[in-house]
C-alpha cells in the first residue's frame, strides 16, 4: 500500500512544489498537504486562524491518516507538526535560523516554539551547513539532522557558456525589501555612468515591482533593464542560460535554489557577503562575495568579474561540477525518500 504524508506549509512555494514532486517520484508516496488559509499582511486574523489550526490538523490526520507528518518552517507550520499528535514527523528549516527578523518582539516566542519542534521531530531538514550550525548551537541532537539540499533538476538547468562582450546580468530572487534590488540597481546606474555596457534581466514578482521600476527610470537605466514579471519556472533555465553574471543580494539566505540554478547554467555568481552563500561561494574564485548594500564594492567587483574572463570560465566550470555532485535533484531527493521510508519502518517496527 502506498504511503501517505500531510504536507504542512505553502504548498505553491517553488522550494515545497520540488520537496513534494521529488517524495512521489522517488519515494512514490501519495501527498496531501494543508495550509493557512489567511494571507500575512491580515496579521491578526492569521495568528488567529494559527491558534485553532492544530485542532483542524489533527481532523485531517483522523481522517486521512498519513503516516508521517512534514512540514517547513521550525517556527510556524514544524511547531504545528509538533503539536499534530503524528507518530512520525520531519521538519525542515528554511532560514539560516528561522528566528527572523532577529529584533521582533516575538522572536522570545519563536526561539521557545523552535525548541518544541526541534524536541518533537524525527528528523530534521538542514538544507545546507550553515542551518546545522544553528542547530548545533541550540543543542538540537544531531542523530536526527540530514544536512542536505533537496537540489535542482540538472535536465532543465543545463550550462551554456555566453560569449557575449559585455555584462549580461540577471537577478533571479522575488522582489522584495530583503532582496536588495534596488542597491542592484545603482550599481549598474554606477556602471552606465562609466560608460560600461551592460543588459539587466530582472526576474519575478514582488511588493517592490512599481517602485524598482520608478527607481530604474530616476536613475535613466530604463532601456538596459528588463523586468519579465512572473514567470513559469520552465522559462528560467533560458534565461539564465542567455546571462553571464548571476546576482543576489539577501540580507539573510538559507540555501538558495537561485544559486544553485544559477551555477548549473554556467552564470557567474555575484552575492551577498553572509554566512548563507559562504558556503558556497569563495571570493574571487567561484564567485564575488559582495558586503550587503555597498553599492561601490558591488560596482567594483562586477568590473573585476569582467575584466577576468579566464578566471570567470574555469570558475563556471568548477560551479558546475560542484552542483553535479551535491545538488543534483534525483541523487538528493533518492536519499530523502529512503530516510522517510527507512524512519516509518523504524517507527513502526
Amino acid at each position: 500500500m502506498k504511503r501517505k504524508i500531510l504536507f504542512l506549509g505553502e504548498s505553491y512555494r517553488a522550494d515545497a512544489i520540488t520537496w513534494m514532486k521529488g517524495l512521489k517520484e522517488f519515494g512514490d508516496f501519495e501527498i496531501i498537504t494543508w495550509e493557512l488559509q489567511t494571507s500575512n499582511s491580515q496579521r491578526f486574523k492569521r495568528i488567529f486562524e494559527y491558534l485553532f489550526s492544530p485542532i483542524a490538523i489533527r481532523k485531517i490526520i483522523k481522517r486521512e491518516k498519513p503516516d508521517m507528518v512534514i512540514a517547513e518552517r521550525t517556527t510556524s507550520y514544524g511547531f504545528l507538526a509538533a503539536l499534530s499528535g503524528s507518530k512520525t514527523i520531519a521538519i525542515a528549516q528554511q532560514g539560516r535560523t528561522d528566528l527572523w527578523p532577529e529584533e521582533s518582539k516575538l522572536y522570545p516566542f519563536k526561539k521557545f516554539i523552535q525548541k518544541q519542534a526541534f524536541k518533537k521531530a524525527h528528523l530534521i531538514h538542514a538544507w545546507g551547513p550553515v542551518m546545522a550550525i544553528h542547530m548545533k548551537t541550540t543543542g538540537v541532537n544531531m542523530d536526527k539532522v540530514l544536512i542536505l539540499p533537496k537540489g535542482i533538476d540538472l535536465s532543465l538547468f543545463t550550462p551554456s557558456t555566453n560569449n557575449s562582450n559585455k555584462i549580461e546580468a540577471i537577478v533571479t530572487r522575488s522582489l522584495m525589501p530583503e532582496y536588495r534590488h534596488d542597491s542592484i540597481l545603482k550599481a549598474f546606474a554606477l556602471l552606465h555612468q562609466k560608460g560600461i555596457d551592460f543588459s539587466l534581466t530582472i526576474v519575478g514578482d514582488g511588493t517592490r515591482l512599481e517602485y524598482l521600476k520608478d527607481l530604474t527610470t530616476a536613475l535613466q537605466i530604463e532601456n538596459k533593464v528588463i523586468f519579465t514579471g512572473r514567470i513559469p519556472n520552465t522559462e528560467l533555465p533560458k534565461l539564465l542560460q542567455q546571462s553571464n553574471i548571476y546576482i543576489s543580494m539577501p540580507t539573510t539566505e538559507g540555501v538558495s535554489a537561485s544559486l544553485f540554478e544559477a551555477m548549473a547554467c554556467n552564470c557567474y555568481p555575484v552575492v551577498s557577503d553572509i554566512p548563507g552563500n559562504q558556503s558556497w561561494i569563495t571570493h574571487r574564485e567561484n564567485g564575488q562575495l559582495i558586503e550587503v548594500d555597498n553599492i561601490e564594492m558591488l560596482t567594483k567587483e562586477l568590473i573585476w568579474s569582467f575584466e577576468n574572463p579566464e578566471l570567470r570560465n574555469q570558475a563556471i566550470i568548477r560551479n558546475r561540477k560542484f552542483v553535479e555532485e551535491n545538488a543534483n535533484y534525483d541523487i538528493n531527493m533518492k536519499v530523502i525518500s529512503g530516510k522517510y521510508h527507512e524512519l516509518l519502518d523504524s517507527r513502526n517496527s
